[in-house]
C-alpha cells in the first residue's frame, strides 16, 4: 500500500467576530453596555470617523477557519472546517496550531493573512493560553524564523508576493483576483456582513462563505506558481479542472460548493484562441512578432 499524499501547503481563510464584552470594557468603560451596544456603538463610531464599519482585530476572536490541503505537485486533497458543527473560538483556535504541527508544518496560504489572519489566531492563542512556541520560534538566524516577513517557504501570502511586499496596492483584493481568473470571487456574502450573520445565528452560512474565499484563494494560488515558475500552464489548468470535478463530486453535501459550481466560470486563455491578423497589413504574425518592451 502506498502512503498517503502528504500536505505541502494549508490554503486557509480566517472569519471573525467582535468580543463585546471586551469592546465594552476598554472602548466604553463605566458605561455597562451589554456587549451587543457596546459592539454597535463602536460600530457607528468607526463608520463616523473611518467611513468602514470593521472593528480591528485586536477585539475579534477567530469564529470560523476554513483549511484546504495542498499536495506539493499542487494538487487539492480535502477541505475541512475547524471544529465542525461547534465552532468554538478556543478550539479553533488550538486545532489551527496543533494541525499545522501534525502535517509537519507545511507552507500556511493566505490572501493578505499577514495583515489579518495570521495575527488574529496568533492573538487568539495568546488569549486563550495556547502553546504556538513552533510559529513563534525565534531561534537561528532571522530569514528561517517561521515569522520572518521574507519565508516564503513557512507563510506564503499571495497579496504579498502581488504586491511586491507592500510596495504597491492590489485595489479589488481576493474578489478581483478571483474574478480575473473566471471564479465566482465575493458573491452573496461579504465580510462586513459577518458580524449581523454571527448575531443572528447563521454560522453555517458563515462556514459556507469561508469555503469559498478558500477556494478563490487556491485558485489564485495556482496561478501564483505559474507566474513564479512552479507550474506550467497547463498543468495548472489540469489541476483547476480537477478541483471542479472534486467539487461536483461533493456537491450535494455542501451548499457552498454547490453555489462556487454554479457561479463557476472557466478562465478565457488569450493563447488558445490568437487574435486574428490582417493579411493586406505590413506587419509580421504574432508568432513572428518581436516583443515590445
Amino acid at each position: 500500500m502506498t502512503d498517503p499524499p502528504q500536505v505541502r501547503f494549508l490554503v486557509f481563510d480566517v472569519e471573525s467576530v467582535a468580543d463585546g464584552q471586551l469592546v465594552s470594557k476598554i472602548r466604553f468603560p463605566g458605561e455597562n453596555l451589554s456587549p451587543q451596544d457596546a459592539i454597535r456603538k463602536y460600530r457607528d463610531e468607526l463608520i463616523e470617523q473611518k467611513g468602514t464599519d470593521f472593528i480591528p482585530y485586536s477585539f475579534q476572536i477567530p469564529i470560523s477557519v476554513v483549511a484546504a490541503k495542498v499536495t506539493a505537485a499542487y494538487e487539492l486533497l480535502d477541505i475541512v472546517a475547524l471544529d465542525d458543527p461547534a465552532f468554538r473560538p478556543h478550539k479553533i483556535t488550538e486545532d489551527f496550531w496543533r494541525g499545522w504541527e501534525a502535517y509537519h508544518r507545511p507552507t500556511l496560504v493566505t490572501f493578505n493573512g499577514r495583515s489579518f489572519d495570521i495575527p488574529l489566531l496568533e492573538l487568539a492563542a495568546f488569549r486563550f493560553g495556547i502553546n504556538v512556541g513552533s510559529w513563534l520560534a525565534t531561534s537561528g538566524p532571522n530569514y528561517q524564523q517561521p515569522r520572518y516577513r521574507y519565508n516564503t517557504n513557512a507563510h506564503f501570502d499571495l497579496y504579498e508576493i502581488l504586491t511586491n511586499f507592500g510596495s504597491t496596492r492590489l485595489t479589488g483584493g481576493l474578489n478581483l483576483s478571483a474574478s480575473m481568473l473566471g471564479k465566482p470571487g465575493k458573491m452573496d456574502t461579504q465580510g462586513y456582513m459577518v458580524q449581523d450573520m454571527y448575531d443572528e445565528g447563521r454560522l453555517a452560512e458563515i462556514n459556507d462563505y469561508c469555503r469559498c474565499d478558500v477556494l478563490d484563494t487556491y485558485f489564485v494560488f495556482l496561478r501564483v506558481a505559474v507566474v513564479m515558475g512552479h507550474l506550467e500552464l497547463s498543468r495548472e489548468q489540469e489541476l483547476v479542472t480537477a478541483a471542479k470535478q472534486w467539487l461536483e463530486e461533493r456537491a450535494d453535501t455542501s451548499d457552498a460548493y454547490r453555489l462556487y459550481l454554479e457561479r463557476w466560470g472557466d478562465w478565457q486563455n488569450p493563447w488558445e484562441s490568437p487574435p486574428e491578423v490582417d493579411e493586406s497589413s505590413d506587419l509580421p504574425a504574432a508568432e513572428d512578432a518581436e516583443p515590445e518592451m
